[in-house]
């Protein structure tokens, strides 16, 4: 492939963001990192959650920056009914995401 072509292919494809974030709270007990999954997958982001020890909740999120910022600013800040969000934290990462959306074991 020639440099011409690598060029336009990278310039056509859509920006990605992608960000880390700790979420805490009422955060762990209360089905944050299935609700988590189900909505980073409906939004097409690419990821992982996991629960940490000192009781907050950690995801990567990657993806379009529309769905990204939906997915911190709106519905993380809510997180699921039982849930209650005290603190959220997000700043950019350069993780790989993976492919698709996953739970991850704590740590």
């Amino acid at each position: 492939m020639n440099s011409a072509i690598s060029c336009a292919a990278k310039a056509s494809m859509p920006p990605i963001k992608t960000v880390r974030v700790i979420i805490k709270g009422r955060v762990q007990g209360v089905f944050f990192r299935d609700w988590t999954v189900q909505n980073a997958r409906e939004l097409g982001l690419n990821g992982w959650v996991r629960n940490r020890r000192d009781g907050s909740v950690e995801a990567l999120f990657s993806g379009e920056p529309a769905a990204v910022d939906d997915m911190v600013d709106k519905r993380c800040r809510l997180g699921p009914p039982a849930s209650m969000v005290t603190a959220l934290n997000a700043f950019p990462s350069d993780d790989d995401p993976g492919h698709g959306f996953q739970r991850k074991p704590t740590v």
